[in-house]
């Protein structure tokens, strides 16, 4: 391969083993919880732990990682991401019990914030033009194809070797990485910064970032009775207050606040907050519906996202192309659009649609029912292309907005919002469906308290009750809750269409030469070979 093609390669390579990991490990957590010997952790506590440790260290340190990776070269700090996360995945796989697992998976998370900005940093440096838009498709279609990949093969590995294969899996890909990295990625950093890093501010993203992430997903875990969550998020709304002001006084701020100076840059981050938001909902609430009300098996509910999702994966890097060419305006504007049309299309299903059953107590079937072909592919079809659509232009105009120099801490705060975004509105949502269903069950069950912790520990929102007389009003009640979450997500949707019609500018070829050509001069390479 040439030494591009190679860049790609390490690139997509460690972007995608993050993603991998974020996914991968939700299949082996009933298996993680049974094998494991606990000290002070409970099985479901650890379990979550597990999970959301990791995610936790990641968002926090994101954009910390994206100005390192700018302050002391992006080939280091990416080769020093690919070791730290080899080694904590070997140390993953080898935890003797559930405490050191939690442990570990946050030093794995944290190793992991340096590789998902620096893998675009890298490409950002190394592509420029159409060919950069299709290195973003590509990245893009990689990172869905781990996202539809990671739970069948961390389903393999669990059932056939262990769930220990699904940490040690990452090591001979990050041998790969690490190869590339060393043999064909050239060294590039901000040639601007000073010698002074801003350690406090630092210190303030972490806890604005990690104080968001925490309350809201502490928050939604404990149904919002624990104030935890509440205190994690004043915490964090406290220092995204106190960060402009420190940012705008520190000699040398961590975030330039001079990036938020260029429209592209604000408005593809606002639309990120929204689009990625629906996306959480969507994603989550769905899942949850096919299993809890419909009576879809799991198997089946994740093969039914396959259609669409070999949209993303096939088309990213061609629409990748053509937002390099033709400017991403219109493709970030239609890709919601359309997602929104597929989220609509879920509003329409009946809590009588028919299940597709692979695998339980009913007769397995290999082909799904009509009702599937009417009331779940067309949504996932829809939603899947215009995300194929979205994807790779967001990315294109994102880092098209910015300097060179300012690659890595820019994908950094982008990354940042597309995790912290999702979770916020998640725990907003959880909210209005939580009411809707307690609401309308209240109404099909008169003169029952649903109120009471008795019943709400019985019968939830999305999940199939074990008392048998409920099941019909409570599949009916959450289907009208699982309606309102799909009309939220969509209306995101339609927010993130219209900001991005409005004010994505499409950049005029000639200054967009001009734009690449000063990163180039002051100091970041062109690609290799």
């Amino acid at each position: 391969m040439t030494p591009k093609r190679w860049i790609l390669s390490a690139a997509v390579l460690g972007s995608g083993i993050v993603f991998l990991d974020s996914l991968v490990v939700n299949v082996a957590l009933p298996r993680i919880g049974r094998d494991l010997p606990r000290a002070f952790l409970g099985v479901l506590e650890g379990q979550s732990y597990v999970y959301n440790g990791y995610l936790l260290s990641l968002c926090a340190l994101l954009i910390l990682a994206g100005a390192l990776t700018d302050y002391y070269g992006r080939r280091r700090m990416f080769a020093v991401g690919l070791f730290s996360f080899g080694v904590t995945s070997l140390l993953c796989g080898l935890a003797p019990n559930m405490e050191l697992l939690v442990f570990f998976r946050v030093l794995q998370g944290a190793a992991g914030a340096l590789l998902v900005p620096g893998s675009l940093a890298l490409l950002t440096a190394n592509f420029e033009g159409e060919e950069q838009g299709r290195a973003f498709g590509i990245w893009a279609g990689a990172s869905a194809a781990a996202a539809i990949l990671g739970p069948v093969v961390g389903g393999l590995l669990v059932d056939s070797i262990s769930w220990r294969s699904v940490f040690f899996i990452n090591i001979p890909l990050i041998a790969i990485a690490l190869w590339a990295t060393y043999r064909h990625v050239p060294e590039s950093r901000d040639e601007e910064a000073s010698r002074h890093f801003d350690w406090i501010g630092a210190g303030i993203v972490g806890l604005a970032v990690g104080g968001l992430a925490f309350g809201a997903i502490y928050g939604q875990q404990r149904d919002w009775r624990d104030p935890g969550g509440y205190i994690g998020l004043a915490v964090g709304a406290l220092f995204t207050i106190v960060l402009p002001f420190w940012m705008a006084r520190a000699p040398h701020p961590l975030i330039p606040l001079g990036l938020f100076r260029s429209r592209n840059f604000t408005v593809t981050n606002l639309a990120t907050l929204l689009v990625y938001g629906a996306l959480y909902v969507m994603g989550y609430y769905v899942i949850l519906f096919m299993q809890g009300s419909l009576g879809y098996t799991a198997l089946a509910a994740g093969l039914s996202f396959l259609p669409g999702s070999i949209f993303l994966v096939l088309l990213s890097p061609r629409f990748g192309r053509l937002a390099g060419r033709l400017g991403p305006r219109w493709f970030m504007a239609v890709g919601p659009a359309i997602m929104a049309a597929g989220v609509l299309w879920y509003v329409r299903t009946p809590a009588s649609s028919a299940p597709w059953v692979l695998r339980g107590a009913e007769p397995a079937s290999f082909w799904p029912p009509l009702s599937y072909f009417t009331d779940i592919l067309p949504a996932s079809v829809l939603f899947g292309l215009g995300i194929a659509i979205l994807v790779a232009p967001l990315t294109t105009a994102l880092m098209r907005s910015v300097p060179v120099h300012n690659a890595g801490v820019a994908s950094a705060i982008n990354n940042a919002i597309s995790r912290i975004g999702p979770q916020l509105a998640g725990a907003l949502i959880f909210i209005f469906v939580t009411n809707s269903f307690y609401s309308d069950l209240s109404s099909r069950l008169p003169g029952v308290d649903v109120a009471s912790a008795a019943l709400r520990s019985r019968v939830s929102p999305l999940n199939t009750p074990l008392d048998p007389n409920l099941v019909a009003v409570v599949r009916d009640a959450s289907t009208t809750a699982f309606h309102l979450a799909m009309l939220i997500s969509a209306l995101l949707l339609v927010a993130g269409a219209l900001v991005s019609a409005a004010g994505i500018e499409n950049p005029h070829p000639v200054a967009t030469e001009k734009e690449s050509s000063g990163p180039v001069r002051s100091g970041a390479p062109v690609a290799a070979g």
